[in-house]
């Protein structure tokens, strides 16, 4: 559905529920990149976030943040709108 991609680890619960959250949108092939597999990913990660925790999720160039900002922003309404438009092409 979306150009979705998630900085991950094999051991996060926070990266399963966001897995799962984004499959609840309609949203299937993630591309996750497994920080806990390649440690130059998790400089990659924290070089464009400057964040240290995951899942870091980006939804086409945007960064959405974690788990807990992905559901923020479904909550204020934006999260349908971003995905929508990485289906059309746009943003």
């Amino acid at each position: 559905m979306s150009n979705v991609t998630m900085y991950s680890t094999g051991s996060c619960p926070f990266c399963v529920r966001a897995d799962q959250y984004l499959q609840r949108k309609g949203v299937s092939g993630i591309r996750k990149i497994m920080v806990d597999q390649d440690r130059s990913a998790l400089a990659e990660m924290h070089a464009i976030t400057a964040r240290r925790s995951v899942p870091q999720i980006f939804i086409g160039d945007r960064h959405v943040g974690g788990y807990d900002d992905l559901v923020r922003l479904d909550r204020e309404g934006q999260l349908d709108a971003l995905l929508a438009a990485q289906t059309c092409g746009g943003a």
